[in-house]
C-alpha cells in the first residue's frame, strides 16, 4: 500500500469558478454518474449559479431524485432547492431521435425536412445506430452552450460499454458519412437527373445483387432516399461535432472521471485518464463513489478474527455446589423414605439432594444465614428478633418455627432458585458472547473490503499521482430524492 496519500480533490472551487461553465461526469457503467452529476448541480444551483444538468441514462433516476414526473429534451426547472443564493437548477434527459430531428429541421427547407423525416431509414438511424446517442449527446451539449442561458452545464454522459464511447462518437459517425457505401449512394444525388439514374445504373450493377440480398431492395431505395435528402447536411454533421469537441478541450471545461473501488472500473478510469491527457482535455480529478469505512478502523480483520475465536473456545464455567449444583437417583436408599432426614434428603421431585448443600447454607447456630438469601428466619443468636423454634421434626433438618403455621422455605426450594440464576445468567453470557463473535467476524469482514478498496486505489494514485480524488462513502440504501443529492454533494466538499 501506498504510504502517501492521494491528492485531494477540492469540489467547491470548481463549481464556484465563473469560468467553469461545463462539468461532464464520464467512466464506465454503473459507477453512479448519474447522481454524481446530479449532486454536483444540486450544490452549484444552492451556492448561486445557475444551472443545467443533462442526462443520457434513460433509467429516469434523475428525474425520480429532483421530483419531477418525467424528464424530456427540453430543460424543466427543479423546485424545492434553497434559492436563497440566488442559484436555480434545471434537468432534462436527452431524447436521442427528437435531438436528430431538430437538427434536421434547423438545417433543411421544410419539404426536404419531411422527406427525410419520414424516410424509414432514417427513422431506424435515428433510434437505434452505433454511436448516435453519444453523438447526439455532443450535439445537444453544443445546443446548450451555444444559448448561453445557463451559468453551468453538468453532462452525465451515455451509460455504455466503454467510456471511452462519448469522445469516439463524433468521429464514429463521420467516418461512416464519409464512408465507401455512403459515397457511392451519395453519387446519383451528386450527379443528378439520368446522368445520375445512369451512374447508379452502372455503379450498383456490380453491387446491386449482395446489397439487394442483404439489405432488401426496399431498403436499398429507402437508403438511397435518405442519402439523397441528406446530402447538403453531412458536412454539417462534422463541422459542429468538430465544434463540440473543440468546446471540450477550452479552459472552460471540467471532465470528472467517476469510478467505483474496484479493478475493473478503475482500470477504465485509468484509460480515461490518459486519453484525456493525450485529448488535452481538462481532467478536473477522479470521484471515487462507494468507499467503504468503519468507526474502528484502528482494529485489524486479524484480531477481529483472533477474539471472536476466543470467545468461541471459552468454555463455560463449571456448576459448583455453591450455585446449587445436585446429583439425582431414582429412589431413596433402602431403609429410608423419601424425604427423611439423613445423609441424603428428598428433593421434592423423587430425587435425592446433598446435605452438604444444606450445610453450606447454615449458620453457625443451625439454621439459614440470611444474608444468603436461602430462608427468611432469622438467627437465634439475636434474642430480641429470635423466633420459637421446634427442633423436634423427624422431616426437616433444621428448626421449625413454632409460632407460624406456615413453614420456612426448604433448603431445595433455595437451591433451584439459586441453579436456575446461575443457568440464566450463564445462558445471557453465552448469547452476549456470540453476538461479540458474530459482530467481531462482521468487523472483520469489513475491515478485509476497506483494505482491498484502498489498495485498488492506490495502485490507480500510484499510475497517476497528479489526479485529485474526492472519495463518497458508500451509502446504505439508493439517491431518491433532493435531500439525498443534497448529502452526496456535501461529502464530496468535505474531503
Amino acid at each position: 500500500m501506498s504510504l502517501d496519500a492521494p491528492a485531494v480533490l477540492d469540489i467547491d472551487p470548481v463549481l464556484d469558478d465563473p469560468g467553469t461553465r461545463i462539468v461532464v461526469c464520464c467512466g464506465s457503467g454503473g459507477v453512479g454518474k448519474t447522481t454524481t452529476a446530479a449532486a454536483l448541480g444540486l450544490r452549484a444551483a444552492e451556492r448561486g449559479r445557475k444551472v443545467v444538468v443533462l442526462t443520457i441514462d434513460p433509467a429516469r433516476r434523475l428525474a425520480q431524485s429532483m421530483g419531477i414526473e418525467e424528464l424530456d429534451n427540453v430543460p424543466r426547472r427543479v423546485p424545492g432547492i434553497d434559492s436563497s443564493a440566488g442559484g436555480e437548477l434545471h434537468a432534462m434527459m436527452l431524447d436521442m431521435k427528437r435531438t436528430f430531428d431538430e437538427i434536421v429541421e434547423a438545417h433543411a427547407d421544410k419539404e426536404r425536412a419531411r422527406a427525410i423525416l419520414e424516410n424509414p431509414f432514417y427513422q431506424s438511424l435515428s433510434a437505434g445506430f452505433a454511436g448516435t446517442q453519444e453523438y447526439m449527446a455532443m450535439e445537444k451539449l453544443g445546443q446548450l452552450r451555444a444559448r448561453d442561458e445557463w451559468d453551468l452545464i453538468v453532462v452525465d454522459t451515455p451509460p455504455s460499454r466503454s467510456a471511452l464511447d462519448f469522445l469516439d462518437a463524433p468521429s464514429r459517425l463521420g467516418s461512416f458519412l464519409d464512408g465507401k457505401l455512403i459515397k457511392v449512394l451519395m453519387a446519383p444525388a451528386k450527379l443528378g437527373g439520368r446522368a445520375g439514374m445512369k451512374f447508379l445504373g452502372v455503379g450498383m450493377s456490380v453491387m446491386s445483387g449482395p446489397l439487394n440480398k442483404l439489405m432488401g431492395a426496399q431498403l436499398l431505395r429507402d437508403v438511397q432516399t435518405f442519402v439523397a435528402a441528406m446530402d447538403t447536411m453531412f458536412g454539417g454533421f462534422r463541422t459542429r461535432a468538430d465544434a463540440t469537441y473543440r468546446l471540450l478541450q477550452a479552459p472552460g471545461t471540467a471532465f470528472l472521471v467517476v469510478a467505483a473501488p474496484e479493478r475493473d472500473a478503475l482500470r477504465e478510469a485509468a484509460y480515461f485518464v490518459e486519453r484525456l491527457a493525450t485529448e488535452r482535455m481538462p481532467l478536473a480529478g477522479l470521484v471515487l463513489n462507494r468507499m467503504h469505512g468503519s468507526a474502528a478502523a484502528r482494529l485489524s480483520a486479524e484480531r477481529a478474527l483472533a477474539a471472536a475465536q476466543a470467545l468461541d473456545s471459552a468454555e463455560a464455567p463449571e456448576p459448583t455446589e455453591a450455585s446449587g449444583a445436585s446429583e439425582t437417583s431414582g429412589a431413596a436408599e433402602p431403609g429410608e423414605a423419601p424425604g427423611a432426614a439423613g445423609p441424603e434428603a428428598a428433593d421434592g421431585r423423587g430425587g435425592i439432594t446433598r446435605t452438604s448443600e444444606y450445610t453450606e447454607n447454615l449458620g453457625g447456630s443451625g439454621i439459614v444465614d440470611r444474608a444468603s438469601g436461602q430462608a427468611a428466619s432469622r438467627t437465634a443468636d439475636d434474642p430480641g428478633t429470635a423466633t420459637p423454634t421446634d427442633t423436634s421434626s423427624p422431616e426437616i433438618g433444621f428448626p421449625q418455627p413454632v409460632s407460624s403455621g406456615a413453614p420456612v422455605a426448604s433448603g431445595h426450594s433455595a437451591v433451584s432458585t439459586m441453579t436456575a440464576a446461575a443457568e440464566a445468567s450463564t445462558a445471557t453470557a453465552a448469547t452476549s458472547e456470540r453476538l461479540a463473535a458474530g459482530l467481531l467476524r462482521l468487523h472483520a469482514e469489513r475491515m478485509r473490503v476497506l483494505d482491498r478498496e484502498r489498495r485498488t486505489r492506490d495502485r490507480f494514485t500510484a499510475l497517476h499521482p497528479d489526479v485529485p480524488v474526492a472519495e463518497v462513502a458508500a451509502l446504505a440504501g439508493d439517491v431518491h430524492d433532493l435531500v439525498g443529492l443534497r448529502a452526496i454533494g456535501e461529502r464530496l466538499a468535505q474531503q
